[in-house]
Formats: structure tokens, sequence, C-alpha cells
């Protein structure tokens, strides 16, 4: 769909057709245009060709696997949302690409009507909460309206989901959040399950931050800002 009724141009990295027309066919049902491509050196020339609102990329692609795709367009500085889709045996590998800077992912088989929801989800979290106060804590500084944080007047690049992370946090220091509530609140997944996605963005932003991060885990419950000694 073009023109505009269209939500934005999805790309759809996929190299099992009768997966891509199924993905295309509801993803075009919801107003959004749709480029598939079937191979990885392909679909990253598409993204940096085309600049997608977001990507659907599955990881076992030939040539240029996902997890060189998503190496390659985060090493070049496009933050573009990054839906991974991986079969069921692939745990490590989508660890691996939530860490290089991966939103989300979803493991087949999985309902298209769930895909459809995870990419418009990923795209809420790119475009951020409403406009808040910029926010402080120790050396670190959190800009809302440009979405920019800094440590100790440097800055640092983080991905939507991490920024995400790091302001809701920050929003509420000194109050402790399950990673059910923090998936809930941040991801915009209520009730969903597999809550070592939280441990993975905690630990990706602890080593962007350094000692200037203010998040401490609560052992047994979950994770919390806090402010730093004086």
């Amino acid at each position: 769909m073009t023109g505009s009724e269209s939500k934005g141009l999805v790309l759809i990295v996929e190299d099992e057709r009768h997966i891509s027309d199924v993905q295309r066919l509801y993803l075009s049902r919801e107003g959004f245009g749709v480029h598939v491509e079937a191979d990885g050196s392909a679909g990253l020339a598409a993204a940096r060709r085309m600049r997608p609102v977001a990507i659907v990329l599955d990881i076992g692609l030939p040539g240029m696997d996902g997890i060189s795709f998503c190496r390659a367009l985060r090493d070049a500085g496009d933050w573009t949302p990054v839906l991974l889709v991986t079969a069921r045996g692939e745990e490590a590998d989508r660890i691996l690409g939530l860490e290089l800077g991966a939103d989300d992912y979803l493991t087949k088989p999985f309902s298209p009507r769930e895909l459809v929801a995870r990419v418009k989800t990923v795209l809420r979290r790119a475009a951020g909460p409403p406009v808040r106060p910029a926010e402080s804590l120790g050396g670190l500084s959190v800009d809302p309206v440009s979405r920019t944080v800094r440590r100790g007047g440097e800055p640092v690049e983080l991905t939507a989901t991490e920024f995400n992370l790091l302001a809701h946090l920050l929003r509420h220091v000194g109050q402790v959040f399950t990673r059910e509530q923090l998936l809930a609140q941040v991801w915009g997944y209520p009730g969903y399950r597999d809550t070592r996605m939280v441990d993975v963005f905690v630990s990706q932003l602890r080593a962007k931050l350094g000692d200037a991060s203010p998040i401490r885990t609560v052992r047994g419950v979950g994770y919390s800002a806090i402010a730093p000694r004086t």
C-alpha cells in the first residue's frame, strides 16, 4: 500500500517464500508498505536504500545471516527498529541479536497477527513516550525530546528500547519493578513470559553506561534506579 494511507515501509528479510508471503499480506492489510528480500546482503542494501520504518529479520538467511546483518546495520549507525525471527533452537543467536541492537524477537512458528502487533509495538517504542522533562541522576542525563543520553557530558548511543527502559527507571527512582512489570510498561507486553529479554537489555545498559549506571538488581524481585552515593 502506498500514498497517504501507508503507515510506512516495513522491510522483510526472509528466505522462505511461504512465510514472507503471509507476513506481507498481514502487514499490507494493516496499512504498511512492504518490501521483501530473500538474502541478507540484498536485505542490507535495501535497508540502506529504502530507509524502512522497521525491519523483520530472519536469523537463518543465506549469504549474510541475520546476526551479521544486524551488526552491520548498527555499526553504520542505523537504529531502525529490528524484529528478529528465529527458530526454536537459536536461543544463543537470539540473545546475541538483542545484544547487537535488535529490538525484539519472535520464535517460529508464530501467528501473523502477533507479528503485526509486535511491529506496531516496536514502532511505538521507537517513537517514545509522551514528552516529559529531562531526567538526570549523578553524571547521567536523559533528554526525552531529543532522545539522547549523556554520561559526564559525553553522548551514549542507545537503541530505542534501551532508551525507553532507562528513561522509565529514571522517572521512578527508588521504585522496584519486577521483570514482568517492565515487560508490560516498557515493552508493552503484559503477561509475556520470556523475562530473559529484560535481563539482556539491563546488561547492555550497564555495559554502555559503566560507572554512571543507576540500575541495581533487587535479588528475587527485579530492578530499580538508585541515586549515586555522595
